[in-house]
């Protein structure tokens, strides 16, 4: 790997001679701007203002603009004389736990390599105490014109460099939080960790860009002048979320059908069956609720069947009756007339009849 940079590590009394080279690459696939009419290359040419001339890069130098627009020219000589311990050297000024450093201070990415035979004594004796001590080491440096904020931490038997942002440049975060108040359910939270467990761990070896392979595979039926198949359209229901709980549940059956796992549920029903009720059961029995009301429902509903069947029949009830009453009748003219029948053949009174106890109570 070619180094971009050479100079020292200081380490106290010890300087570690060493070259830097980039630890990271991009594989992004870079476009040319051309001439929609002709097809022809769109190129940018360094032009000078004053004389309207082309030059090239080893007529170019810097310069600072002031205020009023005044153009004032700093050399490479001036910023190599500048008093700066950092200009060749990677200075540690402190040993701290990984922890303490912001990720979003986190810039470039470096490996600082051995420079020479003699460097690979001191070079291994710093790496291992890094290891050793599991810390990390913060360094400051010169690079680009600039001196910058470093974190070394040792990547297999390699030290690597992390370019840091100054803490001062790190933006705070007013007014990007929500402004209005908003309250997590249990059962919301219940089902989000469900989800984080479904989606569970990952080899980050294993990712990779499917939008890079798609332009690749774009760029490659076009230079062969085959037609290329359109994707299908992953419609993910990007529009508003109505029903967070719903749209937990379909995340986490979504998860474990791509996973290959079969999804916890029976015709439709919500997935995580458990962890749902364990939610309601936090948020107040709604379940004991809504059971409540439909055992309400279903007595109220019962009560008036029996009131429509109790209705009928009263007037089968009148009917009874009244025949009744008619047989009665019957029986006691029948009576009458063969107790006349008897007075006439054998000339006696019929028996009296028995005062009924009421009667002679009133007598």
């Amino acid at each position: 790997m070619r180094s971009i940079w050479n100079g020292a590590i200081s380490f106290g009394l010890v300087s570690i001679p060493i070259k830097l080279v980039n630890a990271t690459e991009s594989h992004s696939i870079s476009f040319r701007q051309i001439h929609l009419a002709d097809g022809g290359r769109i190129r940018y040419r360094k032009v000078c203002e004053l004389d309207e001339q082309e030059v090239t890069a080893a007529d170019i130098g810097k310069a600072y603009e002031d205020a009023d627009g005044t153009l004032i020219p700093i050399t490479d000589e001036d910023l190599a004389s500048l008093p700066l311990p950092t200009a060749k050297t990677i200075e540690i000024v402190a040993f701290v736990p990984a922890t303490e450093i912001d990720p979003l201070q986190m810039d470039a990415a470096y490996y600082l390599s051995a420079n020479g035979v003699p460097a690979a004594k001191p070079y291994t004796l710093l790496r291992e105490a890094l290891k050793r001590s599991q810390k990390v080491a913060v360094a400051k440096y010169a690079l680009r014109g600039r001196e910058r904020l470093g974190m070394l931490r040792v990547v297999d038997d390699v030290i690597a460099m992390h370019g840091l942002l100054w803490p001062d440049e790190i933006r705070a975060t007013d007014g990007v939080a929500p402004e209005t108040d908003v309250t997590v359910r249990d059962a919301e939270l219940d089902l989000a960790d469900a989800l984080m467990a479904t989606l569970g761990e990952v080899d980050m070896d294993t990712l990779h860009d499917d939008y890079r392979e798609a332009v690749e595979a774009l760029i490659a039926s076009k230079a062969s002048g085959e037609a290329l198949q359109p994707a299908a359209s992953d419609d993910r229901g990007g529009g508003k979320v109505i029903d967070l709980i719903a749209a937990l549940e379909s995340s986490v059956r979504a998860a474990k059908k791509a996973r290959g796992e079969e999804p916890e549920e029976t015709e439709g029903a919500p997935v995580a069956k458990v962890t749902s009720l364990a939610g309601r059961k936090k948020s107040g029995g709604t379940g004991a609720k809504k059971k409540a009301a439909s055992t309400a429902t279903a007595t109220s509903t019962g009560r008036k069947a029996a009131t429509k069947k109790t209705t009928p029949g009263r007037t089968p009830a009148k009917k009874s009756t009244a025949r009744s009453t008619t047989k009665a009748a019957t029986k006691k003219t029948a009576a009458n007339a063969a107790a006349k029948t008897a007075k006439s053949a054998t000339g006696t009174k019929p028996a009296a009849k028995k005062t009924s106890p009421k009667k002679r109570a009133s007598a």
